[in-house]
């Protein structure tokens, strides 16, 4: 006999707003707590000083996070000049210091070497596994970290003030894998100095805008009245770049069940399987025929 969840079989996706000093995975059980679901999960860390967009995913929702983390990403960062940390953030130790500051002119003149696709050495203190290990396990052990470069997606970068001589404010939009203090850190060496991040804010995941997050605060409140929650969002929510396909009743059955079905002219590629407003799964379209991938048990 199958072992019953324990929780609600609550579907969805939050758009939460995590704050500072917290992981993400503590932010996922806070909401796991709140909300009493029987499955929780988030779709791309934040380190625990930033701040901002963490979409988390409730339920069969988990299954669709992999789309979500595809999705263009948006941050705010400040980057303190003069001052290398081995953490390149504010929670790490100084390791290099420099005198140099480099004015607008300056900043401005280099930013176009960092747009589009570019190669980034992500940071020691990352979560990228080396032979099985965490990389900032291994750093917080004293071993020697090396971290081979990869190419990461630059949408736009944008200066936007310049806080003190010590302190500019920056902003980007990029793809998936991009590391924000590795981006402060290599802009820093191109202007002669060195940098590590004070403050990192994730104004954007996909559909997901800072705007209309909330907070954990707010969360536990308005929970309170889970029929009247508005903030909870539908599991197809991360699938928005996906076409979706209507399905009969009698072909979902079959899908639910692991098996294909026949969709005649429909071009091959990834979709959403639509019995009317339920989503059945993800499916792959090959021939005419729909395979389902990730099915969804609701």
């Amino acid at each position: 006999m199958a072992r019953r969840r324990k929780g609600s079989p609550i579907h969805g996706w939050l758009n939460i707003d995590k704050p500072a000093d917290m992981s993400s995975a503590t932010a996922v059980a806070i909401v796991k707590r709140v909300t009493n679901a029987q499955k929780a999960g988030h779709a791309g860390t934040l380190d625990p000083f930033a701040t901002g967009v963490l979409p988390l995913a409730l339920g069969e929702a988990t299954k669709t996070t992999p789309y979500m983390m595809d999705g263009t990403k948006e941050y705010t960062f400040t980057a303190r000049w003069g001052e290398s940390r081995n953490t390149d953030d504010i929670e790490g130790e100084v390791v290099e210091t420099s005198v140099h500051r480099p004015d607008r002119d300056a900043i401005t003149a280099i930013l176009s070497q960092f747009i589009g696709t570019i190669r980034q050495t992500p940071p020691a203190y990352s979560a990228i596994k080396i032979d099985g290990k965490r990389a900032y396990k291994l750093a917080r052990d004293g071993q020697d970290v090396v971290i081979p470069e990869r190419e990461v997606s630059i949408l736009s970068l944008t200066l936007e003030n310049i806080v003190d001589p010590d302190h500019a404010i920056f902003r980007v939009s990029c793809g998936k894998g991009t590391y924000i203090r590795a981006l402060a850190r290599d802009i820093a060496v191109s202007l002669g100095t060195v940098a590590h991040l004070t403050q990192l804010r994730r104004t954007r995941v996909g559909p997901f805008s800072d705007k209309d997050a909330i907070s954990l605060d707010k969360l536990e409140k308005l929970w309170q009245c889970p029929a009247e929650f508005e903030d909870l969002l539908p599991l197809t929510t991360a699938l928005d770049d996906i076409p979706a396909v209507a399905i009969s009743e009698t072909q979902a059955n079959r899908v639910r069940h692991g098996n294909d079905v026949v969709i005649p002219n429909q071009a091959d590629g990834v979709v959403c399987a639509m019995e009317g407003n339920i989503p059945v799964a993800i499916c792959r379209i090959e021939d005419n025929n729909l395979f389902p991938v990730r099915v969804f048990n609701i």
